[in-house]
């Protein structure tokens, strides 16, 4: 199962959403997690795996998921190879059992001109680095989702999930 991640923030609470899916060209998710986290560290800049990283812990103990791969909204290395980001701390973090793909809309300074992703009709890329799986097979997976567009189907949807506010459980 792969599950795509992303969080979003109101203040100092984060919304994680998690969209799991079993082969990477479907279009409709298997599943769909979501937790809230309170008492978020502020943004700091070069150091965004701080804010991030504890609501998708969060996510995945909670809900104790066991994904094949991760595929995150960020960077798992800032230059693409070795400045460890959200994604290669993550990586570590679950003790290197799961692949982290990470998906970045934007380069980090320094970034290796070779991370670079152009799905569909875009002129913009999409910044592709993974720990526990070859570069060259993320690039290849992240070509392979659905959607015709710069984003991929599912990362869109995941990226809506977690702007949406998080509802109590059912009693």
């Amino acid at each position: 199962m792969f599950l795509a991640l992303d969080v979003h923030y109101r203040n100092d609470t984060a919304h994680a959403a998690g969209v799991a899916f079993a082969r990477i060209d479907d279009v409709q998710p298997q599943e769909i997690y979501t937790a809230e986290l309170t008492g978020i560290a502020d943004y700091q800049p070069g150091a965004f795996w701080r804010r991030e990283l504890p609501p998708i812990l969060h996510l995945l103990r909670s809900r104790q998921l066991q994904p094949d791969s991760l595929i995150i909204d960020g960077h798992v290395y800032l230059d693409g190879h070795t400045r460890p980001g959200l994604g290669a701390r993550l990586y570590q973090a679950l003790d290197a059992r799961i692949p982290v793909i990470g998906v970045a809309k934007q380069a980090f300074h320094g970034m290796d001109p070779a991370c670079a992703l152009y799905r569909g009709q875009s002129r913009r890329p999409l910044y592709v680095t993974a720990a526990g799986l070859p570069g060259s097979e993320a690039q290849a997976l992240i070509a392979s989702m659905a959607g015709e567009g710069r984003i991929p189907t599912l990362l869109r949807l995941v990226d809506r999930i977690s702007r949406a506010p998080v509802l109590p459980a059912a009693a």
